[in-house]
């Protein structure tokens, strides 16, 4: 496990090493994203916290501002506790509500402290938020704080559980959906730091339907390659699935669900609706204290 998780932590920082020092715009680690992992201890499968120890090293190269934006359907806890009092590392995470799931923490309340108040952003999504919900969520809140922020480098973690396959959570979420959210990342890199961006993966079990379609849709993405959802994944790996699983894997990457369509935020809210309060709750936590109306 040491020698594993130090590779894939090493992996991290060298990414962020290669962004930073313009050896590379984008860099992806999909084994990485290993984001419970305390500065005390191993959690939730994981060892070392290698996105944590990426926007380290980022702080140690001199960057003045690093966002962290993760989407994994669990809360991005070991992050926002290694930065919990910094104030160069603003952690925004949206996942399944901690009512729900593990590691029941990441309500809205959770803001951060001293030096770092306001720097911990936290979106507790209802169990069952689909789609529309989730990427509008993300848009919702994490556009706004990284136009403010200002970072210089942008971290992401793109754990693939948030899906509707996933066996370990209770979101409802397409890849299609996934995918939009990959593209924002994306786009709001290039539209608030200059375009570096360090993208990793994180959880996922569902391995034959969700995990290897998701992720190659994000290296396609930072390699400035997009596959059209509507293409066919080739036979062969078909048939290497089938010959180790004896599972049948998808013939397409998308769900069918593409283009995503989402209500945007600045178009009214319902305060009867759920997933709605959710937002407003993170709204009115956060955005006061970085100096935006919630």
């Amino acid at each position: 496990m040491h020698e594993v998780s130090a590779l894939i932590a090493g992996q991290s920082v060298g990414a962020a090493e290669a962004v930073w020092r313009g050896d590379a715009l984008h860099a992806v680690n999909f084994a990485g994203g290993l984001h419970h992992a305390m500065p005390g201890g191993a959690s939730g499968f994981c060892i070392y916290n290698d996105a944590a120890l990426a926007i380290a090293r980022l702080l140690e190269l001199g960057v003045e501002r690093v966002a962290y934006v993760d989407v994994d359907v669990h809360h991005g806890d070991g992050v926002q506790a290694a930065f919990w009092e910094d104030p160069r590392v603003l952690t925004i995470s949206l996942h399944e509500h901690p009512r729900t799931l593990f590691p029941q923490t990441g309500w809205p309340e959770e803001t951060g402290a001293g030096a770092g108040e306001g720097t911990a952003v936290n979106v507790a999504l209802p169990a069952g938020t689909g789609d529309g919900g989730w990427v509008r969520a993300f848009h919702a809140v994490v556009p706004e704080l990284l136009a403010g922020f200002r970072p210089q480098v942008l971290v992401s973690q793109h754990g693939a559980d948030t899906h509707f396959e996933d066996p370990l959570a209770h979101l409802a979420v397409s890849l299609d959906a996934q995918r939009a959210v990959q593209v924002a990342c994306h786009e709001l890199a290039h539209e608030y730091a200059d375009g570096k961006w360090v993208a990793l993966g994180g959880g996922g079990y569902a391995v034959v339907e969700v995990v290897p379609r998701s992720w190659t849709h994000l290296v396609g993405i930072a390699a400035g390659r997009e596959i059209d959802p509507a293409a066919g994944i080739p036979e062969g790996w078909r048939q290497e699935v089938f010959a180790r699983t004896r599972q049948l894997a998808p013939q397409r990457m998308t769900d069918g669900r593409w283009p995503v369509s989402f209500a945007p935020w600045d178009a009214g809210y319902d305060p009867a609706d759920r997933l709605d309060q959710a937002v407003l709750a993170t709204r009115r936590s956060a955005f006061p204290l970085r100096g935006l109306l919630p």
